[in-house]
């Protein structure tokens, strides 16, 4: 019986969980709610992925209104390989949230925010999980609406105005969605995405179809912050409650890149995308574009929550650039690079916000010294920044790997060279926290802090192992994501 309800379970059990979170009131007691629930999604998608890898893809009925009248969950390898990492994060950083909300927020917003994270939750799930275009739209606010009021919640006023200027950006990259999928469900008469892939081949030629392709492009770019539509991400992540800026580097940006990625391989398909419309040349412009011009501007940050936002605007460069090569090697390079990224982004925010949690502050000349003082934390920072960088050994560096034989397969040697470039910038941002750690010495707070609490070191340094397992042992990201990738090309539904 309930491994028949998987699916929907996926979506309901977050949800139940935030009205409990709101019900509580307290701190600690929505926190156990929330870490009970996060641990347990993950569980669920793992028998989702299992059933998916046996038997192929699972098709779930909401209400017993059969697909395509009705809305359906529908389960293959890529959604049920995105449920599986936003799934997974939300369950290894909940521990880490305990302490670091309470030093963070007031004791009588605390339940609230564990009620916004569950919904959040929630709604990246449901994005990645439904089968139906609109009722992803319903999804994508549900995540968004949340976020707004996450990042809200931070203790510095500016978070108010990040908080704004997301939702007014949010806003718009809704709009442009809802657009699209008025103008598809106009064409074609479903809402359900198989049904309507399958119809648009009647109507491949006629002009709406790429108008809706134009408004979906820019829509969901907004929501992952593709460059130049990047402007909310740096203040929202710099400004937001650490475990919040944490959790949404690693999922919510992937959440976005999936919609994007279903709509153009899975609904639309290569030939439509890529072979009629120059939407491979633009990708690859503007993926190259955010390599350089966010690693350049994150070199000269001195609030460390704000390098890294910006390090997330260019190694989503890295994830459309795979989209732009259209091949094999390419996808499967983006695809890697969602798992891959949110495993080392959210190390280093972890990393990070142990530092924030004993210093008060993440500027640059905070970290004078605090290798000595914090040396697993930094070490920590380190090894994940290896990641960042792509240093062979690490996970970054295998999704670079794949992008770069991708770049090799279509005779773009300019191209490879371009990737170890705008490595190599990252290596300039990383290097001047690591020498402002180990080559200073300690001044001020410094001089007393310590290495973060046990209960916050065990999910960082599970993350930041993470970076090095998953740079080595390659099989449950870049063997399924090839897989993945070959579905997505040959038109498998």
């Amino acid at each position: 019986m309930i491994s028949g309800n998987l699916p929907a379970l996926q979506v309901v059990l977050p949800l139940f969980g935030a009205i409990l979170c709101a019900l509580a009131r307290r701190g600690w007691l929505a926190w156990f709610i929330a870490l009970v629930v996060s641990w347990i999604v993950p569980v669920i998608a793992v028998g989702m992925i299992l059933q998916v890898l046996d038997s192929g893809p699972i098709s779930y009925a909401m209400g017993g209104w059969t697909p395509p009248i009705g809305i359906e969950y529908r389960v293959d390898l890529l959604n049920a390989f995105v449920l599986l990492l936003i799934s997974a994060v939300g369950a290894v950083m909940l521990p880490y949230a305990n302490l670091s909300v309470q030093s963070e927020i007031d004791e009588d917003k605390q339940a609230w925010f564990y009620a916004l994270y569950l919904l959040c939750l929630t709604g990246m799930l449901g994005i990645a999980i439904t089968g139906d275009a609109f009722n992803a739209f319903v999804f994508l606010e549900v995540s968004s609406l949340s976020t707004y009021a996450m990042i809200a919640l931070g203790k510095d006023r500016r978070a108010l105005l990040a908080a704004y200027q997301y939702l007014i950006m949010g806003t718009i990259g809704a709009t442009f969605y809802v657009i699209a999928i008025g103008i598809l469900y106009s064409m074609t008469g479903t809402l359900n995405m198989v049904d309507m892939s399958n119809r648009l081949g009647d109507v491949a030629t006629v002009r709406p179809l790429f108008a809706a392709l134009a408004f979906l492009t820019v829509g969901i770019s907004l929501k992952f912050a593709l460059f130049p539509l990047h402007s909310w991400l740096p203040n929202a992540y710099a400004y937001a409650p650490t475990f919040a800026t944490a959790f949404l580097a690693a999922t919510a940006t992937k959440a976005a890149v999936y919609l994007m990625l279903r709509f153009f391989f899975a609904v639309y398909g290569v030939a439509i995308v890529f072979g009629i419309h120059p939407v491979s040349e633009i990708l690859i412009v503007l993926s190259i574009l955010a390599m350089f011009a966010a690693s350049i501007v994150a070199v000269f940050q001195d609030n460390i929550k704000r390098m890294l936002a910006y390090s997330s605007v260019a190694q989503i460069g890295y994830i459309t650039l795979g989209f732009g090569l259209a091949n094999a090697q390419g996808l499967t390079g983006a695809i890697v690079h969602l798992a891959n990224h949110a495993v080392t982004k959210g190390a280093l925010f972890l990393a990070v916000g142990g530092i924030v949690y004993r210093m008060g502050a993440a500027r640059l000349e905070d970290f004078k010294g605090i290798g000595r003082q914090m040396p697993l934390t930094m070490a920590g920072f380190t090894i994940a920044g290896l990641s960042i960088i792509g240093v062979p050994g690490t996970a970054g560096f295998v999704s670079k790997w794949y992008l770069a034989i991708a770049a090799l397969e279509q005779g773009w040697g300019w191209l490879v060279i371009l990737l170890v470039l705008s490595s190599l910038i990252s290596v300039i941002y990383i290097g001047r926290v690591v020498e402002m750690a180990y080559f200073r010495e300690p001044e001020g707070k410094a001089l007393e802090a310590r290495d973060m609490p046990l209960s916050m070191m065990i999910p960082a340094w599970v993350m930041i192992l993470g970076t090095i397992y998953f740079g080595v042992e390659t099989s449950w990201t870049a063997g399924i994501a090839a897989q993945i990738a070959n579905d997505l090309l040959a038109g498998v539904q």
